[in-house]
């Protein structure tokens, strides 16, 4: 037996195994048992690892928390106070006494002689042991209420016992002194007696960038709010989001209220984290940091900031604040969520790579034959569900308003001969053939429509594939992922039919700006009556059993035939003229309206195909988080994470220059698994005598004069010894070796500022303070020697 074999229960009462079969997995309950805590103390067994760089330190930690408890009973219950050598040492101490009787009762666990290191991490554990910190809760309290919900519902593997976490690498060096912790009687007072009053005065002038205000961006302004940071001087907390509340953030985004639903997420993230923390100094913005808003987030704004904390839910805006960072040398927090999982990196100019430096493959996408032929999986019908929605009531909509607002239109169609044809026949029906002036007609049309996807095409896909059919190999084509479909038969009693009867006529009338109805005994009226023609297969029907065959297909499309079937089509079109002023409506899709027939179309859609091919059917829950493409968020993993990473703000505070200090969290709360990894190095790249990394710039200073390109060029080439074979400055060459002699010879006069903007066509915005150029150069020898980018500063 390996992973993928099981075995079955007595088949003989069954009758002959022919072919195929589908198995479900049904996971059964399995028992647990735990020991008392006073039993696991003494005998812990196995602790759960986090981190293999710690190997040793739960079994310390064991102890160093018994120490703690134990000092605290023989001095009424107060904890060691934070910095006292000689609190910390009797916690030390304790430990060795711990151990020795743990040695002596020949108990399980016992620690030997205490290493100097490890004496250290005592002392550590009991100066802080008083204080309650933000992100260690958020880290925690994730972890904990992921075991509760464990234990209510009964899914996913409990912790076995014990589990220890610490992040040392926060603490400085050296721990702060008894007077360097003295409570002030402030809030702050539980950070001070970890890390001492200075360290806390730099939390409170940090000028931070968070970009994202949705699961994450809630949990980390609440954290930082709690930390007190950005409370005093200059210090700043810029959070923007250019989305607004829906009402199905509000299970996950709990600084948000039903009364804040429509609001800009960031103003109303920004005035929950100020009630908790009066002090703290925020400026919101409800705009995308992109390439278009670089006028807003412009090179004051990025210069003046101490670090970037992203809360993002795609890779490419993390890649262009990667970029921005990278070009201003900022460090970016960076982490996200995807269910019980949460992984967090941190990123340091001159010390770790950056975020784009290693990235996951892109997701798979579904073919598009397992999408048009044979699905197997309910997110392919919810898949081809969506793209019916989109394609009939978006883009047809758009497509048609096109045609009548633009003289160009039809010529445009000349580009994508491939989808020419259909995209006219489609427009031929929504104007002429199915164009409804009354909602009966939508019903009718939404009644064809379930003939055609249900019942016409699966008989003709059966008809090109019959059941029994062998591939070339002698293998049943039906089999596999290959489910053989049925086609389905109306039926005005069946819930699902009537469901998409009725979704699909109301998004039609809104297309067509006619009134909608619910009345379900209009639909049944309407329906009794309309007559449904015969379908007929059609041998000449081609269908590709793969996406390769189908663009075979597609390649060899005649095209004198397109073009005869084209203006077929078009000679049949409204002019545009005759429908002046006439417009569609287009559905732009959104999940959270249950008003709207959007989801309910798309729920009855995918699963009238689900019982075409016998998948199992998916409720309109569930169908509203594959189709509106929602990413599983929950509580505690987001918790957990930001808790991470304000524990990475404390070192980048700290000023941590070790690669060990940070730490990479990847996390499975399901499991549970933890795992910290040291962040990758920077890759140090090797220029004749000069070594730099993608942090470093050549610096040029145009303040004062403003240089030519021959000036420029003359410069760089002198100073590294290297010829510039070609400058670049965005996606715009300035210049290059193989460009006509005249051209080059003309742009050598002109200024760096004047070439910019006569090769980009767009002037330099005011704000800018500097230009970002790329160069390729090769050396004497004319190998190709690579150098970072030029900064030249303007202003």
């Amino acid at each position: 037996k390996g992973p993928f074999a099981f075995t079955i229960e007595d088949t003989s009462k069954f009758g002959p195994y022919e072919i195929g079969g589908y198995v479900h997995q049904v996971k059964q309950p399995k028992t647990l048992n735990f020991d008392s805590l006073s039993a696991s103390i003494k005998q812990p067994g196995e602790f759960l690892l986090t981190d293999f760089a710690k190997i040793g330190r739960s079994e310390l930690l064991h102890f160093g928390f018994q120490a703690v408890d134990a000092y605290r009973k023989r001095h009424g219950m107060r904890f060691p106070t934070p910095g006292k050598v000689e609190n910390l040492q009797e916690v030390v101490d304790i430990v060795k006494e711990l151990s020795e009787a743990a040695a002596e009762n020949q108990d399980q666990l016992t620690l030997g002689d205490l290493s100097e290191e490890q004496q250290k991490v005592i002392k550590a554990l009991a100066s802080g042991s008083s204080a309650i910190l933000s992100p260690m809760c958020a880290f925690l309290g994730g972890v904990v209420g992921q075991e509760v919900l464990k234990a209510a519902s009964g899914k996913f593997m409990p912790l076995k016992q014990w589990v220890y976490f610490d992040a040392i690498e926060c603490l400085p060096d050296n721990l702060p002194s008894e007077d360097m912790c003295k409570p002030l009687n402030s809030r702050d007072d539980a950070q001070i007696a970890v890390f001492g009053a200075e360290f806390v005065k730099q939390l409170k002038m940090l000028k931070m960038f968070l970009v994202g205000a949705g699961a994450i961006g809630c949990e980390m302004l609440k954290n930082w709010a709690l930390m007190g940071c950005s409370t005093e001087g200059d210090g700043m907390i810029h959070v923007t989001d250019m989305d607004s509340i829906e009402k199905s953030n509000l299970n996950r985004q709990f600084l948000f209220r039903p009364s804040d639903v429509g609001q800009p997420k960031s103003t109303a993230a920004g005035k929950a984290v100020q009630a908790m923390n009066p002090s703290l100094k925020i400026t919101t913005y409800e705009d995308k940091v992109a390439p278009e808003t670089e006028g807003t987030f412009n090179d004051d704004f990025m210069g003046s900031l101490d670090l970037i904390c992203t809360a993002l839910d795609n890779v490419e805006a993390r890649l262009y604040v990667d970029g921005r960072c990278l070009q201003y040398g900022i460090p970016m927090l960076e982490s996200g969520t995807l269910g019980t999982k949460g992984n967090t990196q941190v990123v340091v100019p001159h010390l770790t790579e950056n975020y784009g430096a290693s990235r996951d493959p892109p997701e798979k996408s579904i073919p598009i034959c397992t999408l048009k032929n044979f699905p197997s999986q309910i997110e392919h019908t919810l898949q081809w569900a969506r793209d019916w929605f989109e394609g009939t009531f978006s883009q047809d909509a758009v497509n048609v308003n096109q045609y009548l607002s633009q003289s160009d239109f039809l010529k445009k169609l000349d580009s994508t001969p491939n989808t020419k044809v259909s995209m006219l026949e489609r427009l031929h029906a929504s104007l002429v053939q199915d164009r409804p002036v009354k909602f009966e007609e939508c019903i009718v049309w939404a009644r064809h429509q379930f003939e055609e996807k249900y019942a016409n095409q699966i008989k003709q896909l059966l008809h090109n594939f019959p059941p029994g059919m062998l591939t070339s190999t002698g293998q049943p084509f039906w089999s596999g992922t290959k489910r053989q479909p049925t086609p389905l038969e109306f039926d005005m009693d069946d819930s699902e039919h009537m469901n998409f009867i009725i979704s699909a006529a109301n998004l039609r009338a809104f297309n067509y700006r006619l009134k909608g109805e619910r009345d379900v005994a209009l639909f049944r009226a309407v329906l009794a009556n309309i007559v449904v023609p015969d379908f007929v297969p059609s041998s000449s029907v081609k269908i590709a059993e793969n996406d390769s065959e189908l663009k075979d297909q597609e390649n060899h499309s005649d095209m004198m035939d397109i073009d005869t079937q084209a203006e077929k089509v078009i000679s049949e079109l409204p002019e545009p003229s005759s429908l002046a002023g006439y417009r569609l409506q287009e559905a732009e899709f959104e999940k959270d309206d249950d008003s709207n027939f959007h989801m309910d179309f798309i729920t009855a859609a995918s699963n009238l195909r689900a019982r075409n091919y016998s998948i199992q059917e998916a409720d309109k829950h569930k169908a509203k988080l594959i189709a509106g493409k929602i990413i599983p968020a929950i509580a505690t993993t987001t918790a957990l994470v930001t808790g991470l990473v304000c524990l990475e703000l404390y070192k980048l505070v700290g000023g941590k220059k070790e690669v060990e200090s940070y730490k990479n969290g990847f996390i499975n709360l399901a499991l549970p698994f933890f795992a910290f990894s040291e962040p990758i190095k920077v890759p140090k790249i090797k220029a004749g005598d000069w070594e730099w990394s993608i942090w470093d710039k050549i610096e040029v200073d145009g303040r004062k004069k403003s240089w030519t390109l021959e000036e420029f060029m003359k410069h760089i080439q002198e100073t590294h010894k290297v010829e510039v074979n070609m400058l670049s400055y965005g996606v715009s060459i300035l210049h290059s070796f193989f460009s006509p002699a005249a051209k080059r010879k003309e742009r050598m006069g002109m200024t760096m500022t004047d070439l910019v903007e006569h090769v980009t066509k767009k002037p330099i915005p005011e704000t800018q303070k500097t230009l970002q150029f790329e160069v390729c150069c090769v050396d004497e020898n004319d190998e190709d020697v690579e150098l970072p980018t030029v900064s030249y500063r303007i202003k």
